[in-house]
């Protein structure tokens, strides 16, 4: 029900998007852009005025695929990796220091799509996360890892940076001095 509410709301601005000249035929089309990424998530969770997107790897890949001038810091965490929960901070206070450049963060929560309500959305709350949180989904998992980079074990924390001319993936934690001098590095 839910899906069908989202699909007619949704379809409108996709008529819409599909006026844009800019676009070129191989760019999906678009419900929302923000700094150029489409997001299109399989399911929006709203709870406690918090809103979670949930993609599929195939909704979520454009965030991987962005050509533009903006650098894309995506962080891949779940709240029951106590690694990922204390490096946080880090993304956090790199969000609120970058917020007015070209640099966007996606913190992709790995956790489990039955606890985004239970766990998630009450962690994100108490912690204030600003950055845009959003779920991928399981499914699949063991495909998409490798599309994401081919070096991934799939452990956590795990970390992108790109730009439309480079692109570097961490297996590791990061605290803020070693991140942002990792995000320099594409400025």
């Amino acid at each position: 029900m839910l899906n069908r509410l989202y699909l007619i709301l949704i379809l409108p601005i996709l008529f819409l998007s599909c006026e844009n000249t800019n676009q070129t035929a191989e760019e999906p089309t678009e419900s929302v852009e923000v700094s150029n990424i489409t997001r299109i998530p399989d399911e929006m969770i709203d709870e406690d005025g918090i809103k979670v997107g949930l993609y599929s790897y195939e909704a979520f890949k454009s965030y991987l695929e962005a050509e533009n001038d903006t650098i894309y810091v995506v962080n891949f965490w779940a709240t029951w990796c106590k690694p990922c929960v204390e490096e946080l901070p880090s993304f956090e206070q790199l969000y609120q220091n970058y917020k007015d450049k070209k640099v966007r963060l996606i913190l992709v929560s790995l956790d489990f799509e039955k606890k985004i309500e239970s766990k998630l959305i009450p962690f994100m709350n108490e912690n204030k996360l600003k950055g845009e949180v959003l779920v991928l989904k399981q499914k699949g998992m063991n495909d998409w890892i490798d599309k994401i980079d081919p070096s991934w074990s799939g452990a956590l924390p795990a970390t992108m940076i790109y730009n439309k001319d480079k692109r570097a993936f961490f297996e590791q934690s990061f605290d803020y001095k070693e991140l942002e001098a990792t995000l320099q590095e594409f400025l």
